[in-house]
C-alpha cells in the first residue's frame, strides 16, 4: 500500500498518473493521467474497449493497476479509508430480486457499516429521491428495468458519499427518467458531491458534466473544460437564391466551405471561426446582389468532437 502523500493529492477527488493495465498481451489502459475536482461533475467517455470499465474498476480498487498511481479522496488507490466514501453504480449489476426496496437497501447499509438509525433515516429519503417511495415494499423482481436503475442509484447514494460512480446510469430509464437524473446529478453538485459520469448518451454529458475525458485505445485523447473543447469552429448553412460564378471562391477567402448542395435551392455550407466572419460573409454575398434566405450558424456537439477523435485515433494506428 502506498503511503498516503501530502500537498496536491487532497486537492483533488481524483488523480491518476501514468495508469497502466495489462491482461496478458492485452493493454487495457494506456498511461491514463486524470485530474477531476471536487463537488465536479465529470464524464468520462469512449467507444466499447476503450478501457472505461477497467479505468472505474481500478478507481473503486476492484483491481490493481500494472503501473501508474493514483489517489482518491485524498488516498492511495484501494485505500479501504477511501471506499467508504465512494458510491458506485456499475452498468452490469444483478441485486437480490427477492428482496423488497427497503430490503435491500437494509442490505447495502449493513454492508456500508451504516447504523440502524442511519438506515432508518437513509433509506426513505433516497427511496423519495429517486421515485420509488410506492415500490418500497415490492420485490425488486417485480421492478421494470428503469425502476431497478433507479434502486441502483439509491444505493449508491445511501451512506451519503463524497464521490459518486455512476456507470451508464440512465441506460435503462425513459426521457422523464433521464431528465429526473440530471436533475439528480446537479442536485449533488450543489450540496458539494463529485460525479464521475460514465455514459454512451452524449447529449446527457454534454447537459450536466463540467469537464469531460475522451479515451480511445486505452489514452486519453482529449481533457478539458466542455466549453473549451467545444469551442472551435461554427458549421454555418447559407441558404441562397441564386449562385453566380465565383460565388464560392469569394466565400472562400472568408470561411471553408466544405459543401454545396444544388437543390432545392444553393445551400452552402461552411465552416468559420466565430460569428463576426460570418456576417462578413453575409454582407459579401448581399453586396454581390444574391439573395440570402436564411443563415444558420450551429455549435460544434460532442457528438461532432467525440466522432471525429475516435476517427482520426483509428485512422493514425492503421
Amino acid at each position: 500500500m502506498q503511503p498516503l502523500l501530502p500537498g496536491s493529492q487532497a486537492e483533488w477527488a481524483i488523480e491518476t498518473r501514468g495508469l497502466r493495465k495489462v491482461y496478458g498481451d492485452r493493454v487495457a489502459l494506456e498511461d491514463l493521467s486524470i485530474t477531476v475536482g471536487h463537488g465536479e461533475v465529470f464524464g468520462f467517455l469512449g467507444p466499447n474497449g476503450a478501457g472505461k470499465t477497467t479505468a472505474v474498476k481500478i478507481l473503486v480498487g476492484l483491481i490493481r493497476p500494472t503501473a501508474g498511481t493514483g489517489w482518491v479522496l485524498g488516498r492511495p488507490l484501494g485505500d479501504y479509508r477511501a471506499r467508504r466514501q465512494i458510491g458506485y453504480l456499475p452498468e452490469l449489476f444483478r441485486f437480490h430480486d427477492w428482496l423488497t426496496g427497503e430490503e435491500l437497501l437494509d442490505l447495502h447499509g449493513q454492508l456500508y457499516g451504516l447504523s440502524r438509525a442511519e438506515r432508518r433515516r437513509r433509506i426513505p429519503e433516497v427511496l423519495e429521491l429517486v421515485g420509488l417511495t410506492e415500490a418500497a415494499r415490492r420485490r425488486v423482481r417485480t421492478y421494470s428495468k428503469g425502476m431497478q436503475q433507479r434502486i441502483g442509484i439509491a444505493q449508491a447514494l445511501l451512506a451519503e458519499p463524497r464521490l459518486v460512480i455512476l456507470d451508464e446510469p440512465t441506460s435503462a430509464l425513459d426521457p422523464l427518467g433521464r431528465r429526473d437524473v440530471r436533475d439528480l446529478i446537479r442536485r449533488l453538485r450543489s450540496q458539494g458531491i463529485t460525479v464521475f459520469l460514465n455514459s454512451h448518451l452524449l447529449s446527457e454529458v454534454e447537459a450536466v458534466c463540467d469537464r469531460i475525458a475522451i479515451v480511445n485505445r486505452g489514452r486519453v485523447v482529449a481533457l478539458g473544460p466542455m466549453t473549451t473543447l467545444l469551442a472551435g469552429d461554427l458549421t454555418v448553412e447559407f441558404r441562397l437564391g441564386s449562385l453566380p460564378d465565383g460565388t464560392l471562391d469569394a466565400l472562400a477567402q472568408l470561411v471553408q466551405v466544405e459543401e454545396l448542395r444544388p437543390d432545392p435551392r444553393p445551400t452552402i455550407i461552411a465552416r468559420a471561426p466565430d460569428e463576426e466572419t460570418i456576417a462578413r460573409a453575409v454582407d459579401l454575398l448581399v453586396e454581390s446582389g444574391i439573395p440570402v434566405y436564411g443563415v444558420i450558424p450551429e455549435r460544434n456537439s460532442l457528438e461532432d468532437l467525440f466522432v471525429r477523435l475516435v476517427n482520426d485515433e483509428s485512422l493514425e494506428s492503421r
